[in-house]
């Protein structure tokens, strides 16, 4: 809002966030200055939902960040494969909690190419139907 001589009221709603994140607010005046408010820590709970989310950047040289979230704990595998469906490559073998995780890939040891990467997921607590198996493409280029 500016420079304003009245409280002002900020809404703001972040789809992505789970577990306890926080937050503040950057107040930049016409004139340039600027001031921060107290940060504020909000508990957003665990996602709902298993979810494999699109690699960023795509395309990408030679790094990328795969994103994934978990509902339950979970007994993890994410690998990556060639267009021959040749592993190439395990980031996650292992238990991991529920909640948000990214997965850094670096391909500095791959040729350019299109590659795709594999989410598995089991919950560790024997509950049908907690599997989760969804795999998407990635295009390196360098």
């Amino acid at each position: 809002m500016g420079t304003a001589t009245e409280a002002q009221s900020y809404s703001f709603l972040d789809n992505s966030a789970s577990g306890k994140v926080q937050y503040r607010l950057k107040q930049i005046d016409f004139d340039g200055q600027f001031e921060y408010s107290p940060v504020i820590e909000v508990d957003a709970g665990l996602p709902k939902t298993f979810e494999l989310s699109q690699n960023y950047p795509n395309p990408f040289n030679p790094t990328t960040v795969i994103r994934y979230q978990l509902p339950v704990a979970s007994n993890v595998s994410l690998k990556v494969y060639d267009v021959l469906g040749k592993e190439v490559m395990t980031l996650v073998n292992g238990r991991q909690e529920a909640g948000q995780y990214n997965a850094m890939l670096n391909a500095s040891g791959l040729s350019s190419g299109i590659y795709f990467y594999r989410l598995q997921a089991s919950a560790t607590n024997g509950a049908s139907g907690q599997n989760f198996v969804s795999t998407k493409k990635m295009l390196l280029v360098k």
